[in-house]
């Protein structure tokens, strides 16, 4: 019997050091941005990319999201984490970040021999979803996005100034909706919904500032939250899916709403494994 449960032990032993070793990890060499890949054994494996937000630094490198990275890798995808501020050898803060540096990451992950260039998926939560957004938006390989409590326009970097893009492109400032008298206000006491609420009133620049969802080539995957604290980010949902009903957008999309606050979107990851499952995997019409 207990040479029995020797060998059990063994076998355990080994299938948890089996599980460990069975994804790989690569660190990219970028320019200006963090990307590590993590891949599977498969062959053609579809890549999803995982942007965090305002928090900087690598969200989805570190422990707090490994176990859903890893939930990734079991189904079958490779996993790019991508820093794009306040990492080492990034920018310090979420201002004009080069939405072009964040895609070189991702062509650079399209070379490895495991990964289906035909298949890229990026998934943002706040500001990470608003770049996944914009990526979505400017590149064609990209045929999935999924934006967690996602803004629907460009807002101010966060520098104490408030003068600056968020984001740029081929060297230039995106338009963004700037902080206006009526936000001071909310601004000062930290009210951030009021803040952008506020903002959201100036209706030119808000039109200037819009994100080209419309122009994404591959289905999109939008959770937004009915108390969001920062954002409003049902309403800003909903100005999406407007705009895609409007141009007869050709691929699926979906606006899913819940009870809560600015991080509730990122507590429904089901929801993101079931639409990979049915919009991503399948070939684009």
């Amino acid at each position: 019997m207990r040479l029995l449960k020797m060998c059990w032990l063994s076998l355990l032993c080994l299938c948890l050091l089996l599980s460990v070793t069975a994804f790989s990890q690569d660190t990219l060499q970028v320019k200006n941005v963090e990307a590590i890949l993590y891949t599977g054994k498969n062959k053609q494996q579809p890549l999803v990319v995982g942007l965090g937000g305002s928090e900087g630094g690598n969200a989805w490198a570190g422990s707090y999201w490994k176990n859903t990275r890893d939930s990734f890798l079991a189904k079958g995808y490779a996993f790019l984490a991508i820093g794009y501020f306040g990492c080492k050898g990034t920018p310090a803060l979420l201002n004009k970040i080069a939405v072009d540096d964040v895609y070189n990451a991702i062509t650079e992950a399209k070379k490895h021999k495991q990964i289906n260039p035909e298949k890229i998926a990026v998934i943002g939560g706040s500001r990470g979803a608003d770049l996944a957004l914009l990526l979505g938006s400017y590149y064609k390989d990209i045929s999935c996005v999924v934006g967690m409590s996602s803004s629907h326009a460009v807002f101010p970097g966060h520098t104490q100034e408030f003068t600056t893009s968020c984001w740029t492109y081929g060297g230039k400032e995106l338009p963004f909706i700037p902080v206006n008298e009526e936000a001071v206000p909310f601004l000062m006491k930290g009210d951030l919904h009021g803040t952008f609420t506020a903002m959201l009133k100036d209706s030119i620049a808000e039109q200037n500032a819009l994100i080209q969802v419309e122009k994404i080539t591959g289905a999109i995957l939008l959770l937004s939250a009915t108390n969001d604290e920062i954002i409003p980010a049902v309403s800003m949902g909903n100005k999406m899916t407007a705009r895609l009903k409007a141009s007869r957008f050709i691929y699926p999309y979906e606006h899913v709403i819940y009870e809560g606050s600015h991080t509730e979107p990122t507590r429904h990851f089901d929801k993101v494994f079931d639409f990979l499952a049915r919009h991503f995997i399948k070939d684009k019409p």
